[in-house]
């Protein structure tokens, strides 16, 4: 009759494995030129092998960088960006500029934004600690809120405004891309068919006008916004949030 192995036995043996398997990757890497490893490294389920192993090209300080450059057009519809203060016992210390610090309403996404590109770019980050509109430490993939990601597919060309999923439009201003809900924040209609002239988009049914640079408020004296809705370019990938 077969025994049941130990647990410490089991454990054991999957550790040798894993032992096993980083050097077999490291000898693998070895073997092929630094672009090719980025290469291999860029493609998500390799790169987190890699980092399982401590075998990532791309120090983790590069990735978080290129990870808050992804957001960068979308912090800059709500007139502020974020700079990397440092690194620091795994943890990056932010620091968001301009008029979205101390602003509720675009916190709220900007943080969904921010998490969601260090999420991707650099899974390994044990938090991030941003002074301004957040002032808390958030880990990544662990304090978001319960949304999904969709990818867009139609890329509107610059100066039309499309559909991007149902509910969610998506502009294109000067080459970069905004997404807000499809509602006009003063008489609730959809704001397909509006014109959309120099980052101005005009309702089509109330004839409101919006700045979607400046995180879609009205032009005017109404105290009105539009909703906006994270988007992330990465690796040619358009993603909203839903």
């Amino acid at each position: 009759m077969l025994e049941t192995p130990k647990q410490e036995d089991v454990e054991q043996l999957l550790e040798e494995m894993l032992e096993l398997h980083g050097e077999g990757l490291s000898r693998v890497l070895g073997t092929i030129d630094p672009e090719a490893r980025e290469r291999l490294a860029a493609d998500p389920v390799v790169g987190t092998m890699l980092l399982v192993h401590g075998l990532h090209p791309v120090p983790l300080d590069e990735r978080v960088a290129k990870a808050l450059a992804s957001v960068r057009p979308y912090l800059a519809s709500h007139g502020g960006d974020v700079v990397l203060l440092g690194i620091e016992d795994g943890v990056a210390q932010l620091l968001l500029k301009g008029s979205c610090n101390g602003c509720a309403s675009s916190a709220a996404t900007l943080e969904l934004a921010i998490e969601k590109a260090l999420e991707e770019e650099a899974p390994d980050l044990l938090g991030i600690e941003v002074e301004g509109a957040m002032d808390k430490v958030r880990m990544p993939g662990k304090s978001l809120p319960m949304v999904g990601w969709s990818e867009i597919r139609t890329r509107p060309e610059p100066g039309r405004l499309a559909l991007g999923v149902p509910g969610l439009v998506v502009a294109n201003v000067g080459g970069t891309l905004l997404a807000y809900r499809d509602a006009c924040a003063g008489c609730g209609g959809s704001l397909l068919g509006g014109t959309l002239d120099d980052g101005t988009l005009e309702c089509p049914s109330c004839s409101r006008a919006y700045s979607l640079p400046l995180a879609g408020r009205l032009v005017g004296q109404e105290d009105l916004q539009l909703v906006p809705v994270p988007l992330l370019e990465t690796d040619g990938r358009v993603t909203v949030a839903t």
